[in-house]
C-alpha cells in the first residue's frame, strides 16, 4: 500500500512502533509550461534517484493531472494525494482551512509568471466592458489564482466591496479546454484568464487581445504556482520529502542552465502543439522566472483576508511555508 506502514517491533522493554516511509509517492500537476519543473522531475526520474541516494529504494512516483487546484486539495485532504501543485489562491485557502488539523503548508514556489485575461471581443478594452453576455473561462471559479486576481482587478476597477462583480461571468475549465473554446468562435466563452503557453497561443490569433495582465493588478511580478503538502506527510516521510525538495531544485537548475533543452522536453512530455521557438521565447521572457523563492504571495493573502475569503492572517509569508525555503528573500 502507498500509505505509511506501521511496523511493530517487540523489544525487551515493551512494544515500539516504527514508521516506515511511503513506497509510493503521488504528485499532482496541472497544465502548462508553468509546471515545467515537475515535468523535468518526472521525465528525468529525479525524485526516484534522490530517494535512492537517501536509502529509499524503488520509490514509485505517480503523476496525476488535474484541471484546477480545488480538486487537488480534495485529494490531499482525502489522503489519496501526497503533494499538490497549483496557483496561490487554492493553496492559501487550504492553508487557512487546515491550520488546526492537517497543517498544509507550501514546500516551495515553482515560478514567477504573468497571467493574461484574453478575449476575442473587440468591444472589450478593459474588464469594465464585460457584460452579462460574456463568459470568462478560468481553472476554478472563485478559487483559482486567476479567479482571485480577477476579483482583485474588479475591486480596483469598480471600487471597495465590488470584488465579486464579475464572478457570475466565470466558468471553470481546464487551460486547454478554455483555449479551444475561445479560439473556436462557436462557444459561449468570450474570454479566457489563463497562463503560459496558452495565453500566447491565443494571442497568435489576430482576433484575440489581452484585457488584463496579473502583474498590472499586483503592481509587479508575482509567484504563480507553488507545491504544497501536509505537515503529517513531511514529518512521517523526511527522506522522501527531502528527495522531492532536492529534485525540485535540480529541475529548476536544469531549466535555467539549458532552456532550449527544457523547451524540447516540455513539448515532448506535454504534447503541446507549439514550436520549440515558441516555448523558448516564453522561457527567455524576463517576466518568466523559474525559482523556489515566493514573491508577492502576501498581496494575495492580504486581499483574501480583507474580503473574508480566509479567516486567519499569517504574520509573514514564512508562516505559509515549511522551513526549507524560509531563509530565502520571499515576500
Amino acid at each position: 500500500m502507498k500509505r505509511t506502514f506501521l511496523l511493530a517491533a517487540t523489544v525487551a522493554l515493551g512494544i515500539t512502533t516504527v514508521h516506515a516511509e511511503v513506497s509510493r509517492l503521488s504528485v499532482a500537476q496541472e497544465y502548462g509550461v508553468s509546471y515545467l519543473p515537475l515535468l523535468v522531475m518526472e521525465d528525468q526520474h529525479l525524485i526516484e534517484k534522490d530517494a535512492a541516494k537517501a536509502g529509499i529504494k524503488d520509490l514509485k512516483v505517480t503523476w496525476d493531472k488535474f484541471a484546477g487546484g480545488n480538486v487537488m486539495n480534495d485529494g490531499l485532504l482525502s489522503d489519496s494525494l501526497d503533494i499538490a501543485s497549483g496557483g496561490v489562491g487554492p493553496f492559501v485557502k487550504l492553508w487557512a482551512k487546515t491550520r488546526s488539523n492537517y497543517d498544509v503548508r507550501a514546500i516551495a514556489a515553482l515560478n514567477i509568471m504573468p497571467l493574461y485575461l484574453n478575449t476575442d471581443d473587440p468591444a472589450v478594452k478593459s474588464i469594465k466592458d464585460f457584460t452579462a453576455k460574456d463568459k470568462i473561462a478560468l481553472p476554478a471559479v472563485k478559487v483559482s489564482i486567476q479567479a482571485v486576481t480577477l476579483q482583485m482587478a474588479a475591486e480596483q476597477a469598480f471600487g471597495p466591496g465590488q470584488q465579486n462583480r464579475l464572478d457570475p461571468l466565470t466558468v471553470s475549465m481546464s487551460h486547454p479546454d478554455g483555449m479551444a473554446a475561445l479560439l473556436s468562435g462557436k462557444s459561449e466563452i468570450t474570454a479566457h484568464f489563463t497562463s503560459p503557453p496558452f495565453q500566447y497561443q491565443e494571442l497568435a490569433d489576430p482576433k484575440v487581445h489581452t484585457v488584463l495582465n496579473s502583474y498590472d493588478v499586483l503592481g509587479g511580478p508575482a509567484t504563480f504556482n507553488l507545491v504544497w503538502t501536509t505537515a503529517k506527510f513531511r514529518k512521517q516521510n523526511p527522506k522522501v520529502y527531502g528527495a522531492f525538495v532536492k529534485a525540485l531544485n535540480e529541475a529548476i537548475a536544469m531549466i535555467n542552465k539549458d532552456k532550449k533543452w527544457a523547451a524540447e522536453l516540455y513539448l515532448r512530455t506535454s504534447k503541446n502543439k507549439s514550436s520549440v521557438a515558441d516555448i523558448l521565447k516564453i522561457l527567455n521572457d524576463p517576466q518568466v522566472v523559474y525559482t523556489t523563492t515566493p514573491q508577492n504571495v502576501m498581496k494575495y493573502v492580504d486581499f483574501m483576508y480583507k474580503t473574508k475569503s480566509i479567516d486567519v492572517m499569517p504574520k509573514s509569508w514564512k508562516d505559509l511555508f515549511f522551513p526549507e525555503v524560509q531563509n530565502q528573500p520571499g515576500s
